[in-house]
């Protein structure tokens, strides 16, 4: 499904860095988001500060017909973030030499025309281009964004419990970019 323009030529999405003017565009479609899919699974008290994490390295939003219809951010890790120390461990690495790809969200009106992967590729290409290896969590139950990654040639590290609160514990998918490797040569299995 491609999107037209007036003229009715083809307009595919673009994705651009984001920047502090986008952030009320950004809590209107995540708000379409969590109404729509769950996510996220809670809603944040202040939704502009939580696309703003203290540890965040740059973000992108993706446009199409004009308007924000997706973001991502690109994060050092963090406390609750569990792909980082396993796939640090399995590379026999700090977890400083890995990227967190965050905050993925793609309004549900513009599904279907590549976005998600759009976003994926920039924040991958930003990660690396830090000479960090990009990882990611995922709650389990997401299985459309699982099947994304997944796509995209993500691979599963494994899936884990977070204790999110005293009352909620949740369990959530580990990925890492593929090919997972370190130094040229792949790692063990």
């Amino acid at each position: 499904m491609e999107s037209q323009s007036v003229s009715g030529v083809d307009v595919p999405p673009s994705s651009r860095q984001r920047n502090d003017r986008d952030l009320g565009d950004c809590v209107r479609v995540l708000a379409a988001v969590h109404e729509h899919d769950g996510y996220p699974v809670n809603w944040p008290d202040l939704p502009m500060a939580w696309l703003t994490p203290p540890t965040l390295i740059a973000s992108w939003v993706a446009e199409l017909d004009g308007r924000i219809a997706g973001h991502v951010g690109l994060s050092r890790s963090d406390v609750g973030d569990a792909a980082p120390g396993l796939w640090s461990a399995r590379a026999g690495v700090g977890v400083d030499a890995t990227a967190v790809v965050n905050r993925l969200f793609v309004a549900p009106r513009a599904r279907g025309h590549g976005i998600g992967a759009l976003l994926m590729a920039q924040a991958v290409a930003e990660a690396q281009e830090r000479g960090l290896h990009p990882v990611l969590d995922v709650v389990a139950s997401d299985t459309a964004a699982a099947a994304l990654y997944e796509r995209l040639g993500w691979q599963l590290l494994a899936v884990v419990n977070q204790q999110w609160s005293p009352e909620q514990t949740v369990a959530v998918r580990c990925y890492a970019a593929g090919p997972l490797s370190v130094a040229g040569g792949r790692l063990p299995e």
